[in-house]
């Protein structure tokens, strides 16, 4: 179920929040303070500052999640399917910085959704190094160790909601191209 707009606009002030000052460090009153009303008038939208948390980073959880599926069941070549997951991380990393910064950093604060969020990283995971493990047996990629492939390439995508904000004059599709380009083939000539 998709949030009301006053629910939305409740956790977009949270995350820009979250982003600056870390989960831990904002209360329910910094978020009404921010939207311009009374902590009190939080509670008639939302449960509590978790619900807000849980909200942010189950729903990018499982936009990664759907948009490796779509890029896993191509009949694309494994070179092209991880120029599609890097501009998968570039896009949703683009439109919602201050969210990639909950995923990233906060994810350790959800409750009752921890277990369902692990599981989408796993998955998640699992589907990019299948990806990997399919280009080297098919010659596309070096034969070396996936997980150090993966962990190379996700580190780097992961990072991508500090930079982003620093380059706000940078085309998404430039960067995704050459993100691909420097992740793939390395910066030697």
């Amino acid at each position: 179920m998709s949030p009301t707009p006053r629910k939305l606009e409740i956790i977009t002030a949270a995350s820009t929040l979250f982003k600056e000052k870390g989960y831990s460090a904002v209360t329910m009153r910094d978020i009404a303070k921010a939207l311009g009303i009374k902590a009190a008038s939080l509670y008639n939208h939302i449960k509590n500052k978790e619900e807000i948390l849980t909200f942010i980073i189950i729903s990018l959880a499982e936009e990664f999640i759907k948009g490796i599926a779509l890029i896993k069941n191509r009949d694309s070549s494994s070179v092209e399917k991880l120029k599609q997951i890097i501009t998968l991380h570039v896009e949703i990393a683009s439109n919602n910085t201050n969210g990639m910064a909950s995923l990233n950093n906060d994810w350790m604060h959800l409750k009752d959704e921890l277990d369902h969020y692990l599981n989408l990283r796993v998955d998640y995971e699992d589907s990019f190094r299948e990806i990997i493990k399919e280009g080297i047996e098919k010659n596309e990629f070096k034969n070396l160790n996936p997980d150090i492939m993966l962990f190379s390439v996700l580190s780097t995508l992961r990072s991508l909601y500090i930079w982003i904000p620093l380059k706000e004059d940078m085309d998404p599709s430039v960067l995704a191209s050459n993100l691909s380009e420097v992740l793939l083939k390395g910066i030697n000539k």
